[in-house]
């Protein structure tokens, strides 16, 4: 079959885009694999085959262990508690008569911001002893607390700059959402009784938004699996190993301590962690599409 002038066009206009993914990212990512199965390190000659030895090492490093909690931790933390705030804002939004537009500008602004910029102010805001958050603990009496040298304290306050900075996407997404619901399906809720704004939400609202949900839940988990710029600029994992978490680590053992092959058995984990993520969405799709 002859392609037409147009897709020859087309095909010669996507090739260096093309060319460049494959090259920055697709090779790099499949040259992972056969690298974390070698003794590969910076600096040193040719690399030796040594099979399964850096997955070995991984199940008794303790810190990669830690890495692997602290980042399951703060997924589990930052993903229900995002698409539950978020859906709740964007609902009281919806019903909000006026500055809708300015709501939704607002929220999203910690999307867009850069997040290493964002941890510092996040660090001052923090600071144990002049920070405002702290200030303001004092003006009611409390103490003050070490946010980022307590660890019972740095994965939960980090997971809360992760919902604070994930939250506007969130109340974005459900807000398209809300307005693709039929207005006949809200007039049928209400005929059917359902009066007030709770019954509609858990009647129709609910199951409606279940693709944007998912939708939300999936974006939201990768960029939590793959957290580090608040990790590297506030804690560099500290203290101790209580805010490690697996990406990290890799560049720790990749550009710290020049271990590449260690580091890239660490990506194969973390891999293994997003297509978990993938195949889970492709799973539910069907699931929770009306059609």
């Amino acid at each position: 079959m002859k392609r037409s002038p147009g897709s020859w066009a087309a095909a010669t206009l996507a090739a260096p885009g093309t060319l460049m993914l494959m090259a920055l990212m697709i090779v790099p990512a499949l040259f992972i694999f056969p690298a974390a199965f070698t003794d590969w390190e910076f600096g040193r000659g040719r690399p030796s085959f040594i099979g399964f030895a850096n997955f070995a090492e991984l199940m008794v490093d303790a810190r990669f262990v830690a890495a692997l909690r602290n980042t399951l931790v703060y997924a589990c933390i930052v993903v229900p508690t995002t698409i539950a705030l978020g859906l709740l804002l964007a609902l009281l939004i919806d019903r909000s008569g006026r500055l809708k537009g300015f709501y939704r500008a607002t929220h999203f602004l910690p999307v867009v911001a850069t997040l290493a910029a964002m941890a510092v102010a996040w660090d001052a805001l923090l600071h144990p002893t002049f920070g405002l958050l702290n200030q303001v603990l004092n003006l009611f009496g409390a103490n003050s607390r070490n946010w980022l040298r307590d660890e019972s304290l740095v994965l939960p306050t980090l997971a809360v700059i992760g919902v604070w900075h994930n939250l506007g996407f969130a109340i974005v997404m459900f807000l398209a959402g809300l307005r693709t619901i039929p207005r006949d399906l809200m007039d049928a809720a209400s005929l059917d009784g359902a009066t007030s704004p709770l019954d509609a939400t858990r009647t129709v609202v609910l199951p409606m938004l279940g693709p944007v949900t998912l939708f939300v839940a999936v974006i939201t988990a990768k960029k939590a699996l793959a957290v580090y710029d608040t990790v590297f600029v506030m804690t560099k994992g500290g203290p101790g190993d209580a805010s490690e978490v697996l990406v990290h680590l890799l560049y720790i053992e990749s550009f710290d301590r020049l271990r590449a092959g260690y580091g890239a058995a660490i990506t194969v984990v973390y891999l293994a962690l997003l297509l978990t993520v993938t195949f889970g969405q492709r799973a539910l799709d069907r699931r929770i599409h009306y059609r």
